[in-house]
């Protein structure tokens, strides 16, 4: 067995969830070669704690998407919600041979099921400790305009970094958003402004992904003016996407255009009342990850980032938005890129990617790489 899936379990089971002895996990495992489930399972025995193991086909849970009925979901709900509820902990790998596996799925079908099936997901992420990576495959590689092996290479190196340096390095970060209230960023087809005054802000070191690495907090939720123009292609629900600009108005999505698929980008921000509002807006800086690559776990991650989500809030930075969406849309702002600057109450606090003042300095990319 590569040596590398070791590390990455180990990881897995004791920085990213913690498992303590007696405590249960659910191992979600999604296309990804029986070694690292393997691997996971003795890592999960090892901390004397009890693994199980759920094992998924892409291609298989689109034929049971297709034309499913809410009797089917519900059904699914009953026993899915019962046993995340015996759970302490859940660990999901996922894989994909095609990441547009799902993109001729009908939107009914697709959105039924999300919307009967969220209980299962907000006790997920509410109620365990969670972590959810996805595994290298030659069509990842695709995406990132890489050869397989390189792929791999770049993977392990994001995954498996320092995470514990990194943590100490964003408190500066956390700190200064729980104690800011305007923030405005500016760049290329970008000029919005917006609160996150009395909203938590909660730092990102390998805990609840893998890679890792961003600080993220919540507009209060009418708050937000302004447009953006997310500068990183994104896939979502199976579909493409690429330039899209929305405009708000009192926190609200006004206008939302894209240069492919503008239709299914309405569509989707249609799904209920709160697809058109804000529910999070996040900082990344993982210097292993440079590029877009049309998977979000990555993406959200890029060194010189930032992403601004319509829909879902998640209730450790809650602005109350409630929907069946949580669409993380990226721009980075390094030069290559168009630059750009993030101000909070006047302050700025990066710009063209690189943070400025001295306490936030830790986070660049020289320093999070340095041996020091």
């Amino acid at each position: 067995m590569d040596p590398r899936y070791h590390k990455l379990a180990s990881n897995l089971v004791s920085h990213s969830v913690n498992l303590s002895p007696g405590e249960k996990v659910l191992i979600h495992a999604f296309d990804v070669p029986e070694e690292i489930t393997l691997a996971l399972v003795r890592a999960v025995r090892q901390r004397q704690a009890h693994p199980f193991v759920q094992l998924q086909s892409g291609r298989v849970e689109r034929e049971c998407l297709l034309g499913g009925k809410v009797e089917q979901f519900e059904t699914s709900l009953k026993w899915e919600l019962e046993r995340m509820k015996e759970m302490d902990a859940y660990i999901a790998l996922r894989g994909s041979s095609n990441v547009f596996e799902t993109s001729d799925l009908p939107s009914d079908d697709l959105q039924r099921a999300m919307k009967t099936l969220k209980p299962v997901l907000d006790w997920r992420v509410n109620q365990t400790k969670w972590c959810v990576l996805r595994w290298p495959t030659p069509s990842m590689a695709q995406q990132a305009k890489m050869s397989t092996e390189r792929f791999e290479d770049f993977y392990f190196n994001a995954c498996c970094m320092d995470y514990a340096k990194m943590s100490l390095a964003m408190n500066g970060l956390v700190e200064r958003m729980r104690n800011a209230d305007q923030v405005s960023i500016s760049g290329p087809g970008t000029d919005l402004n917006f609160s996150i005054k009395g909203i938590d802000a909660v730092g990102c070191s390998g805990t609840h992904n893998i890679p890792d690495g961003e600080v993220f907090s919540c507009p209060v939720r009418d708050s937000v003016e302004g447009y953006i123009t997310y500068n990183a292609d994104t896939i979502y629900q199976g579909t493409s996407f690429s330039n899209i600009r929305l405009s708000f108005k009192d926190g609200r999505i006004v206008e939302a255009t894209a240069s492919s698929n503008e239709d299914k980008l309405n569509e989707i921000l249609d799904s209920d009342d709160g697809s058109r509002y804000i529910g999070e807006f996040a900082i990344g800086f993982n210097p292993m990850i440079k590029e877009p690559m049309l998977d979000i776990l990555f993406d959200e991650k890029i060194s010189g980032s930032f992403h601004f989500t319509p829909g879902q809030a998640y209730e450790e930075a809650n602005n109350g938005n409630k929907s069946q969406v949580h669409w993380d849309m990226v721009c980075v702002q390094r030069p290559e890129w168009g630059g750009g600057e993030i101000h909070f109450d006047g302050e700025l606090i990066r710009k063209d990617g690189l943070f400025i003042p001295d306490n936030l300095q830790s986070l660049n990319p020289e320093n999070l790489l340095s041996n020091g």
